[in-house]
Protein backbone atom coordinates (compact mmCIF):
# COMPACT_ATOMS: atom_id res chain seq x y z
CA UNK A 1 0.00 0.00 0.00
CA UNK A 2 1.19 3.49 -0.80
CA UNK A 3 2.47 5.51 1.96
CA UNK A 4 2.46 9.37 2.40
CA UNK A 5 5.81 11.02 1.79
CA UNK A 6 4.67 14.18 3.78
CA UNK A 7 3.23 12.54 6.93
CA UNK A 8 3.92 8.68 6.76
CA UNK A 9 1.09 7.07 7.08
CA UNK A 10 0.02 4.13 5.38
CA UNK A 11 -3.11 4.30 3.24
CA UNK A 12 -5.80 1.54 3.33
CA UNK A 13 -6.50 -0.48 -0.18
CA UNK A 14 -10.03 1.52 -0.04
CA UNK A 15 -8.31 4.90 -0.03
CA UNK A 16 -6.08 3.69 -2.68
CA UNK A 17 -8.61 2.01 -4.91
CA UNK A 18 -10.90 5.70 -4.42
CA UNK A 19 -8.06 8.06 -5.34
CA UNK A 20 -7.49 5.89 -8.76
CA UNK A 21 -10.36 5.98 -9.69
CA UNK A 22 -10.22 10.00 -10.52
CA UNK A 23 -9.06 11.65 -14.02
CA UNK A 24 -6.25 13.56 -11.93
CA UNK A 25 -3.18 12.36 -11.63
CA UNK A 26 -2.90 14.30 -8.31
CA UNK A 27 -3.67 12.51 -4.95
CA UNK A 28 -4.62 14.42 -1.66
CA UNK A 29 -3.40 12.26 1.33
CA UNK A 30 -6.09 11.17 3.35
CA UNK A 31 -4.82 12.39 6.72
CA UNK A 32 -2.58 15.44 5.80
CA UNK A 33 -4.59 16.54 2.45
CA UNK A 34 -0.82 17.09 0.30
CA UNK A 35 -0.73 16.87 -2.77
CA UNK A 36 0.59 13.31 -3.75
CA UNK A 37 1.36 11.68 -7.30
CA UNK A 38 2.13 8.08 -8.17
CA UNK A 39 5.82 7.66 -8.67
CA UNK A 40 7.40 6.95 -11.76
CA UNK A 41 8.12 3.65 -10.98
CA UNK A 42 4.81 2.93 -9.98
CA UNK A 43 3.55 4.02 -13.61
CA UNK A 44 5.77 1.58 -15.12
CA UNK A 45 5.19 -1.16 -12.68
CA UNK A 46 1.35 -1.13 -13.87
CA UNK A 47 1.21 -2.16 -17.21
CA UNK A 48 2.63 -5.64 -16.87
CA UNK A 49 -0.16 -5.67 -14.34
CA UNK A 50 -2.40 -5.29 -17.13
CA UNK A 51 -0.84 -7.49 -19.61
CA UNK A 52 -2.58 -10.61 -17.62
CA UNK A 53 -5.42 -9.70 -19.25
CA UNK A 54 -4.03 -11.72 -22.53
CA UNK A 55 -3.42 -14.59 -20.54
CA UNK A 56 -7.17 -16.32 -22.32
CA UNK A 57 -5.24 -16.11 -25.48
CA UNK A 58 -1.75 -17.67 -24.29
CA UNK A 59 -3.63 -20.52 -22.80
CA UNK A 60 -5.74 -21.01 -25.99
CA UNK A 61 -2.02 -20.99 -27.42
CA UNK A 62 -1.03 -24.09 -25.59
CA UNK A 63 -3.97 -26.35 -24.32
CA UNK A 64 -7.51 -27.01 -25.86
CA UNK A 65 -9.98 -24.71 -24.14
CA UNK A 66 -13.43 -23.50 -25.63
CA UNK A 67 -13.77 -20.75 -25.87
CA UNK A 68 -16.73 -19.89 -23.59
CA UNK A 69 -14.57 -20.70 -21.00
CA UNK A 70 -11.65 -18.46 -21.80
CA UNK A 71 -14.05 -15.70 -22.69
CA UNK A 72 -15.25 -15.67 -18.81
CA UNK A 73 -11.36 -15.81 -17.42
CA UNK A 74 -11.30 -12.29 -18.69
CA UNK A 75 -13.89 -10.68 -16.67
CA UNK A 76 -12.02 -12.49 -13.23
CA UNK A 77 -8.73 -11.49 -14.29
CA UNK A 78 -10.07 -7.99 -14.76
CA UNK A 79 -11.05 -8.36 -10.89
CA UNK A 80 -8.01 -9.59 -10.21
CA UNK A 81 -6.35 -6.55 -11.96
CA UNK A 82 -8.46 -4.32 -10.29
CA UNK A 83 -7.70 -5.84 -6.32
CA UNK A 84 -4.19 -6.28 -6.98
CA UNK A 85 -3.44 -2.77 -8.48
CA UNK A 86 -3.33 -0.62 -4.96
CA UNK A 87 -0.41 -2.66 -3.62
CA UNK A 88 1.32 -1.45 -6.74
CA UNK A 89 0.95 2.11 -6.37
CA UNK A 90 3.86 4.38 -4.67
CA UNK A 91 3.74 7.72 -4.28
CA UNK A 92 5.83 10.50 -5.04
CA UNK A 93 5.61 14.33 -4.03
CA UNK A 94 5.71 15.60 -7.34
CA UNK A 95 4.39 14.39 -11.00
CA UNK A 96 6.88 12.41 -12.80
CA UNK A 97 6.65 10.81 -16.18
CA UNK A 98 7.87 7.20 -16.88
CA UNK A 99 8.88 7.78 -20.54
CA UNK A 100 11.48 10.98 -20.21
Amino acid sequence: MPICNICNHKWSWLQTAKKMMTWSPEMSCPYCEEKQYQSKKSKVKAPFLSLLILLPFLIQAFFDVSGAVLLSLIPVLAVIIFLLYPFLVELSNKEEYPFQ
